[in-house]
């Protein structure tokens, strides 16, 4: 079972998008804060574990000089500084001072320990509930070796990076919830020229097709969007207008034949007739019905070509033999017309569906016999294209069409002339069905027109190895 799953709204995918914009900004960003202030207090730390070891040291240097207790002068070594301590322990690890309420002689034997300051090896240690950064290092003179212990107690800038973290946390939350508002408000406010347009859309009905969107009312990004909608707009009040021209044609083709059959009928009926007459009146009907079933047949045909239920045989197609059939089928009519038929240019060989081609080339060549004076002659002429087709063109003698007539020849019953009178068998159908057999061969047909002639070119795909 295939499920339509509904595209996402704009509107949910720009705030969308931005979220996750938003999200991986702001995380980047308080990423890299967090991580600055993390430096910041990590440096500040090793400055003043640098500055205490070094203050020890100095005062164990200057202890074979003092008079005074190792421990006396010791607890005079730091002074000052808040949540920072030191112990001094001998090689072995006992305990010679420390400032400290926690004792730190466990880690002198584990850490590792540089004759110098080092910063690379400060260690991070929780002891208790308290986290210390600590630094061991070896103090060796000529009188004595020591091992010094000094740790900063890093509570206060835990705790404080905790609030902060916390602080900036929200604080990113309420920005990337601003940030969604504003996108979704901006969103909202950008698809207002849509909605103005669609209200305007929804204006436009079958009966005011001259309604037009206009470019100078809409933003720069929907002007394509407009132009398109305008141009779909011609087209429908072309096809439209057409449609409804066709209605209007077929029901006059409709009605001529049906109001003939009515109104003879009416009249044989009107009173007691001979056998005779009973009979004309129904070959006259017998007529009239064959005309009717002929145009409807015609469009069914036609129906069928414009949905693809005709399917052509493409067949190779001899120029010459083909355009030699179609004379001598026509060749009584034309003798009756005193018309003469002309075959100039090449003999090429083409596809297409003999049946089709054949059709299509009637038609044309009954056209042109329609509109040729008697005594003139009707020109077939065969020529290939410089893009390898086969032209097959059809020229007759006769008044020009106007240009504005050329586009619509094609169509369903339409007449140049409205008072020009058509051949007797004739429901303007012929040159739709043209049309439409040529391109369901694969062809393209067009019709040129001036003060001496009228020409309809026909152009199907020529056969490669033709020389």
């Amino acid at each position: 079972m295939k499920i339509n799953c509904r595209p996402m709204s704009i509107t949910f995918r720009v705030v969308l998008f931005v979220a996750i914009t938003a999200v991986f900004s702001l995380s980047v960003i308080g990423t890299l804060i967090n991580s600055a202030i993390e430096h910041h207090f990590a440096q500040q730390d090793i400055g003043e574990l640098r500055v205490i070891n070094q203050s020890v040291e100095t005062t164990l240097s200057q202890q074979h000089k003092a008079k005074v207790p190792l421990a006396s002068s010791l607890s005079k070594a730091v002074v000052g500084h808040h949540g920072v301590y030191f112990q001094v322990n001998s090689p072995t690890g006992a305990l010679i001072y420390s400032n400290s309420p926690r004792d730190f002689s466990d880690l002198i034997l584990t850490l590792p320990a540089s004759l110098e300051f080092n910063s690379d090896n400060i260690t991070t240690h929780n002891i208790g509930k308290a986290t210390y950064r600590v630094l061991v290092t070896d103090y060796r003179d000529q009188q004595a070796n020591y091992k010094i212990t000094v740790a900063i107690d890093m509570s206060f800038h835990m705790q404080f990076l905790g609030q902060f973290r916390q602080s900036l946390w929200i604080i990113m939350l309420c920005s990337g919830l601003l940030v969604l508002l504003a996108a979704w408000i901006a969103v909202y406010q950008g698809l207002n020229p849509l909605r103005g347009l669609s209200r305007k859309m929804q204006d436009i009905q079958s009966d005011n097709f001259e309604v037009r969107l206009d470019e100078g009312q809409v933003p720069t990004e929907l002007i394509n969007m407009v132009r398109s909608f305008n141009l779909m707009l011609d087209r429908l009040q072309k096809e439209f207008l057409r449609l409804s021209n066709f209605s209007t044609d077929i029901a006059h083709e409709l009605r001529t034949p049906l109001t003939n059959i009515i109104t003879q009928s009416q009249v044989g009926l009107s009173r007691p007739r001979k056998l005779e007459e009973y009979q004309e009146l129904l070959f006259s009907n017998l007529e009239e019905l064959d005309r009717l079933t002929k145009m409807v047949s015609d469009m069914l045909w036609l129906a069928k070509t414009q949905n693809g239920l005709i399917k052509p045989e493409q067949q190779v197609l001899n120029s010459d033999t083909e355009i030699a059939a179609l004379f001598e089928y026509f060749d009584a009519l034309a003798e009756e017309e005193n018309i003469t038929f002309i075959k100039r240019g090449e003999n090429l060989t083409f596809y297409c569906d003999k049946l089709h081609f054949r059709q299509l080339v009637s038609n044309l060549l009954s056209n042109a016999m329609r509109y040729t004076a008697k005594g003139s002659s009707i020109i077939v002429s065969i020529t290939k294209t410089a893009d390898g087709q086969a032209c097959i063109s059809i020229i007759n003698p006769g008044e020009k069409i106007p240009a504005e007539h050329i586009p619509y020849l094609f169509d369903r019953f339409y007449r140049p002339d409205k008072s020009r009178t058509r051949h007797s068998d004739g429901a303007g159908l012929g040159l739709a069905i043209v049309k439409a057999l040529v391109e369901t061969n694969a062809g393209k047909i067009n019709v040129t027109s001036n003060d001496e002639a009228t020409c309809f070119n026909v152009f199907l795909t020529l056969v490669k190895n033709h020389n």
